[in-house]
């Protein structure tokens, strides 16, 4: 599945200081892309995370923030709660629980990390 993260679910994690469980809980394996539209590293993993996701086992869910009217707070919690400066920042989650994070990544290397085999 691969779908855009709501605006609830992202104030959410702005107040909470992490995404709701129940999102991070979506398929065995998650990915959260927090990006901006402009990225050119994100249009290139745009263009084969579909099919990543299509794989039952697997959620990945995005936000373009710089798109959002919650732009500015977005990025503040992505930068200074999530301590990552960087677009497309990358979350894996396995079971709910955060596994590790990463910046741009071919497929390979992130079906690698968000199985949890390297």
């Amino acid at each position: 599945m691969l779908r855009n993260l709501t605006e609830a679910e992202c104030l959410s994690a702005i107040q909470r200081g992490e995404f709701d469980p129940a999102v991070l809980s979506e398929a065995l394996f998650t990915a959260l892309v927090l990006t901006q539209s402009w990225c050119p590293q994100w249009m290139m993993m745009r263009s084969w995370l579909g099919a990543a996701a299509a794989d039952p086992e697997i959620a990945v869910m995005f936000v373009e923030y710089d798109r959002e009217p919650y732009f500015d707070d977005f990025m503040a919690f992505k930068e200074d709660v999530l301590g990552n400066r960087e677009v497309p920042y990358v979350r894996y989650y396995r079971k709910g629980a955060f596994a590790r994070d990463s910046n741009y990544i071919d497929r390979k290397g992130f079906l690698t990390f968000l199985r949890g085999q390297a």
